[in-house]
């Protein structure tokens, strides 16, 4: 579906020129606070990409199927990864994006619309306010960051900006898991008193581990830790397994976890945090694997009748129903068991009948779509709300937590963002590395 742009307008009532520069920008940035480019004639949407490797290069994919889109510009601190794809897009769209290493380059750019952020989790949080200050709408990839006040962030700059902004949590646009709420809200499953979510993969614990070495050539290696702490380069953290250490990621709970909660969380019709927190677990399986995050990991969020669980198991693929991820909600007349393959449900007795109901479409492609038909629009209910991606990624970050200061129950006030254990607070907000700064 082509997105037509006659009604495409830009608000910038956030973004007036009396406006103030807020503390939220890195000393070093030299991006302003203006709004984004006069709307040209025709029916163009201008994007560019931070982040070139793996999700970021398939959104931006998805992005450039449509006709009236094109890529202006792309950003990576990888030279040979940046030269690679602009000269795919060369290939495939007739016209050669320009490059950048520092992402601040690419949103000083008064033509670009939209900005998409494939970076990982730990640069997110300043990435999408800078882009948001620029003027900017942003898609930006899961978890929405990597820390609790970074959410906050966010959820906070998108607001002030008056910016379109959405995360890309697709299943919230993919026809399978509209159905199966559809059949959730229709009460056939009884009262449901757990829903339980599991994510077991190979990738999360298997990673041998390499030692350090020096930068290679062509990686802006200083460009990549950004905010995180001062570290020696390894390889093996670079490109993927850098999910696995808390200096930028947050394990497979941030990772897969953040999807399928979020449908946990959407199919109990749940807009809060949990009254009480649970988790335990540790580096069981794979105790000398390269990774700082938990293998075995057991969550438990506590509501008044109800229950919803997180389970992951690293370095193994086998799981409940057969399917190695997924997630179940129990009824008092059948389970329901899904994944993006399938939903379907098994009866208890004869209360109901059997149902199985099998994917259709790609949900990147739909989420995509629809973030584009809000930005033409100007609708911020876009198919993933930063709202709601903040809240996925702090049931996330609480669990995390719970298992980090020792398996002690935690209950999350978000209106004061404080914890009921003080240990637990030192794990809300980051500590950013000169010069950058956290977004206030």
């Amino acid at each position: 579906m082509d997105i037509n742009r006659r009604t495409f307008i830009k608000s910038s009532a956030a973004l007036t020129a009396g406006m103030a520069v807020p503390a939220t920008a890195s000393p070093l940035s030299s991006i302003t606070s203006s709004s984004s480019r006069a709307i040209p004639p025709g029916d163009t949407i201008n994007v560019g990409l931070i982040g070139c490797r793996n999700m970021g290069w398939g959104d931006l994919s998805n992005f450039l199927t449509h006709k009236d889109v094109r890529c202006l510009a792309l950003c990576d601190v990888d030279s040979e990864t940046l030269s690679g794809r602009a000269d795919e897009i060369d290939r495939k769209h007739g016209k050669r994006p320009d490059t950048y290493t520092d992402y601040r380059k690419l949103l000083d750019r008064k033509d670009i619309d939209i900005v998409i952020i494939g970076t990982p989790d730990h640069w997110h949080c300043l990435q999408f306010v800078d882009a948001c200050r620029a003027g900017k709408d942003v898609y930006v990839e899961k978890p929405l960051a990597n820390s609790i006040a970074e959410c906050d962030a966010m959820v906070a700059a998108a607001k002030r900006y008056s910016r379109i902004t959405t995360a890309g949590q697709q299943q919230r646009s993919g026809k399978l898991w509209h159905e199966m709420i559809e059949y959730l809200r229709s009460g056939k499953l009884g009262k449901i008193s757990k829903a339980h979510v599991w994510g077991n993969f190979a990738y999360a614990a298997m990673q041998p581990l390499k030692p350090d070495t020096a930068v290679p050539q062509g990686i802006d290696y200083e460009m990549w830790l950004g905010p995180a702490p001062k570290a020696s380069f390894n390889a093996g953290r670079l490109h993927g397994s850098w999910r696995m250490f808390w200096n930028y990621g947050g394990g497979l709970i941030t990772d897969w976890g953040v999807h399928l909660i979020d449908m946990a969380l959407w199919g109990m019709d749940v807009k809060t945090m949990p009254l009480k927190t649970l988790a335990s677990g540790g580096r069981f399986l794979f105790p000398d694997g390269a990774h700082e995050t938990f293998d075995t990991m057991s969550v438990t969020y506590q509501f008044r009748d109800f229950l919803i669980e997180w389970e992951n198991n690293a370095g193994v693929e086998t799981g409940p129903y057969g399917r190695h991820y997924g997630l179940l909600f129990r009824g008092t007349n059948g389970t329901l068991v899904a994944n993006r393959e399938s939903w379907e449900v098994y009866p208890e007795g004869n209360r109901i009948l059997p149902v199985k109901v099998t994917a259709n479409g790609s949900d990147h492609l739909a989420h995509v779509t629809r973030f584009l038909e809000c930005v033409k629009t100007r609708n911020p209910e876009t198919p993933c709300t930063v709202e709601n991606a903040s809240l996925c990624a702090k049931y996330a970050h609480i669990g995390n937590i719970g298992v980090r200061i020792g398996g002690a129950a935690l209950v999350y006030d978000d209106r004061a963002r404080t914890f009921d254990v003080a240990e637990a607070n030192s794990y809300i907000r980051p500590s950013y590395r000169s010069p950058w700064k956290f977004p206030e």
